[in-house]
């Protein structure tokens, strides 16, 4: 009887293993490079270490099997992807558009909002949302972001010649940012609440990696016996709890204003960024949040109130986390190369002083080298250094096909350091991003913010952000170093993030300087 239990065991054992590895998926990835797969359990021990070690071994399976190759889940090929030809194939189809399920981890979270929705349902709200990032709404948001940089300078000049953490600084700073101008909902006075939503954020990743590496964790039955299921459950509670405060504030602000919502909310939100903020909001001279866009869509049916719940959840995380990464590394590497930082001060306060110190919309467009630092900084430490598709259709690349029903890991961090486009690589040079070096450059060896169908929705406000933050900072400190960009430990997470304080001197400058 024994004897027949353990051989009906094997056999269904053997049986899925030969489904899995040897029908028509298992054909074509069977011809990729890549370490080798035991039978049932894939690589899966290869990945059994921890968080902050997670990282370093991707990059270098990375380079040992460069420009591509696979590994094996219990139940799935995946494909990971780096070389620019590769990365085009996969960014501009309009078919293989789906996150894959690597992201159903986080729907606990987002819910199906911009970022973890699909078809139909990602296209309507990507239509909803383009307008609350027009030009002309932009300019209103500089207004919101040169205040925060004000107190951000304040908050600095009162500590005097300072060593400081700068993660938990720019972290306030971003999050606040884009509660103001996405959210109309201000922060400043609530430390401890920023405190809880950004410890909050960061347990959600270290979360969702410790499944993706124990993958009897991914079912959510199994899940809710451990101990991560519970302070998941915490995290959300913070997560979700602030999210509907602000829409509940919001609403009820329109209630007490009666200001008129968005007529048509779906008619006049268009592909290319829709009309003028007068014409989106018809209201002139307000402030109006993408919240309102938002709430405006739910008046007229386009929308229900857990779709506004998801769209605020995803902002607020990818709104703020972002730039903050982006934010921290730009100024590292500005502390490190004094030559850059002198040449990039010395560009600002020109320009601030033929605009009587305001920074515009006109004022960032000045910021030629500026933007060329920001741009290499984010080359060396994108703030999304990782993105995964699920192929549903058969993707044809340069040297391979990948079947459908496999996943798709595309590598941005490794894609910006590749020898074979970026020479010296690991060196911050801004003037790899001269107009005609940009020329000569494969246009998808350089996706900070992706590209094609789902691009980043907010990359102008983010760059907007990034450069007049910085532009302020430089006019009024020198830049030290404490910690050297390259020497800081990466974990494995949402976004690129240090896996310990970040630490750098601000020096003020005298005014009469």
């Amino acid at each position: 009887m024994l004897f027949a239990i353990l051989l009906s065991v094997v056999v269904v054992l053997c049986s899925f293993h030969y489904y899995i590895r040897y029908r028509r998926i298992g054909k074509y990835v069977s011809k990729l490079p890549g370490p080798r797969a035991w039978p049932l359990i894939g690589n899966l021990l290869t990945f059994l270490v921890p968080q902050d070690q997670l990282w370093y071994l991707v990059r270098k399976m990375g380079d040992n099997y460069y420009p591509i190759y696979k590994f094996w889940t219990l139940t799935e090929a995946i494909i990971n992807l780096r070389h620019p030809d590769d990365v085009e194939v996969l960014l501009t189809s309009t078919q293989n558009i789906s996150k894959s399920r690597i992201y159903e981890l986080l729907e606990p979270w987002f819910r199906t909002g911009l970022l973890t929705s699909t078809g139909e349902k990602w296209r309507r709200r990507r239509k909803i949302l383009t307008p609350a990032f027009h030009f002309t709404v932009l300019q209103q948001y500089l207004e919101i972001i040169n205040e925060n940089d004000e107190r951000i300078v304040k908050q600095l000049r009162a500590e005097g010649e300072s060593v400081q953490n700068i993660l938990p600084i720019v972290s306030n700073y971003t999050l606040n940012v884009i509660c103001e101008t996405a959210m109309g909902t201000s922060l400043e006075g609530k430390k401890e609440f920023q405190v809880k939503y950004r410890n909050a954020v960061r347990l959600m990743g270290e979360i969702l990696f410790h499944r993706l590496t124990k993958p009897w964790l991914k079912p959510d039955r199994l899940f809710a016996w451990f101990e991560k299921s519970r302070q998941q459950k915490e995290a959300l509670k913070i997560l979700h709890g602030f999210t509907s405060q602000i829409i509940n504030e919001r609403e009820e602000y329109h209630r007490k204003t009666g200001n008129k919502f968005l007529e048509k909310v779906n008619d006049s939100a268009t592909d290319d960024e829709g009309s003028s903020s007068e014409e989106v909001f018809g209201i002139k001279k307000k402030r109006l949040a993408m919240l309102d866009l938002l709430i405006a869509a739910h008046h007229d049916g386009l929308i229900d109130k857990q779709g506004i719940n998801e769209e605020v959840d995803t902002f607020m995380f990818e709104g703020h986390d972002t730039s903050a990464m982006g934010i921290c590394f730009a100024l590292l590497l500005l502390a490190e190369h004094k030559d850059v930082q002198e040449r990039a001060r010395a560009e600002v306060n020109q320009v601030l002083s033929e605009s009587s110190g305001a920074i515009s919309v006109t004022t960032i467009q000045r910021l030629n080298y500026l933007d060329r630092c920001v741009k290499e900084s984010l080359r060396l430490y994108p703030s999304v250094p990782f993105i995964s598709r699920i192929i549903t259709h058969d993707m044809q690349l340069k040297n391979y096909l990948i079947p459908k029903d496999t996943i798709a890991h595309l590598h941005v961090y490794d894609t910006h350091r590749d020898p074979n486009f970026w020479p010296e690589p690991n060196k911050f040079d801004p003037d790899r991003f001269l107009p005609e070096r940009i020329q000569k450059r494969h246009p998808f060896s350089y996706i900070p913010f992706s590209a094609g169908p789902r691009n980043c929705i907010g990359q102008k406000f983010a760059m907007m952000e990034l450069k007049a933050v910085i532009a302020h900072l430089l006019h009024n400190f020198y830049l030290e170093p404490v910690d050297l960009a390259h020497e800081i430990p990466i974990i494995t997470d949402l976004v690129i993030r240090p896996s310990r304080p970040i630490y750098m001197k601000f020096v003020s400058i005298q005014k009469d300087e």
